[in-house]
């Protein structure tokens, strides 16, 4: 299993911690691998997997079995999401992030002021099951599928939200009916030009007739004179917007750093070396 990169899947193995014995949980690294977990779906706030088990003649067991290993996450009703909303919509540091498809590392904040959690923090946030014969909880395969979770939200934290009853789109399009969240829309539809195909990735060279009779002056300076009074440039609503939409850890983005916080390295070095020159 790879090392997880982010702050919400490391915190999710450390909320588990909290309250799951450390050392069951870590016998279920070995596990959260493609290896074997042969096959995973989520329906609402329920995750089921297929997870490759060993042979164990001490518990009868001596053909490879396949066992069915299943998370169930406690789910928020719909009031308490709507009261989330109009928090998270009231500020603009919360709202902007989510909707560039970011999770804030103080959410927990929010969600704390209704007494409630986004990671699990109590056993009874979380029903586990497995069909292998360990009693056990977690056994190692329930424990693999913690593993494999952190690793998912990884990819997309707002798996978290769609395990705690809100889907990722849904959160979204009530994140925009606020006030807030309307005026952020706009800015960001603005700025989004898109892409459009094209037969080159190459400039096309486009050819323009010369004057007939072209003096040195008219080479050298032009036949128009540049503008004296240019308009102001106006600063970027949400700087950085192309590179902050693809997440910290865009699909084509190996490294286990951040590649927002590695882009603004790279920039805040060329500023110096403008500065120096």
């Amino acid at each position: 299993m790879r090392a997880i990169r982010t702050w919400w899947g490391q915190r999710f193995i450390q909320a588990l911690e909290s309250f799951t014995d450390s050392a069951r949980l870590a016998r279920g690294r070995a596990y959260a691998n493609n290896d074997r977990i042969r096959s995973w779906q989520r329906q609402g706030g329920m995750v089921s997997a297929q997870i490759r088990g060993n042979v164990n003649p001490y518990y009868g067991v001596y053909k490879e079995p396949i066992y069915k290993t299943t998370i169930a996450f406690q789910t928020i009703d719909a009031e308490q999401w709507r009261q989330l909303i109009q928090i998270l919509g009231s500020r603009a540091a919360f709202i902007s992030r989510l909707l560039l498809n970011e999770v804030p590392d103080n959410i927990e904040d929010v969600f704390r002021t209704l007494k409630l959690n986004l990671l699990p923090s109590i056993r009874t946030d979380l029903k586990t099951d497995c069909s292998c014969p360990d009693y056990a909880n977690p056994c190692k395969h329930i424990a693999g599928l913690y593993y494999f979770l952190a690793a998912q939200l990884d990819r997309d934290p707002f798996l978290l939200f769609e395990l705690r009853g809100l889907e990722r789109d849904e959160l979204q399009k009530q994140l925009q009916k606020t006030p807030l969240g309307q005026a952020l829309a706009a800015a960001i539809g603005e700025q989004d030009a898109g892409f459009d195909c094209v037969d080159s990735y190459f400039t096309r060279a486009k050819a323009h007739p010369l004057a007939q009779r072209m003096t040195p002056s008219d080479f050298w300076h032009g036949r128009k004179r540049l503008p004296e009074n240019l308009p102001p440039a106006v600063p970027a609503s949400i700087p950085a917007l192309l590179i902050k939409k693809g997440g910290g850890f865009p699909a084509f983005w190996s490294n286990d750093h951040s590649f927002i916080d590695a882009m603004e390295a790279i920039y805040q070095t060329i500023r110096k070396r403008e500065k120096d020159w």
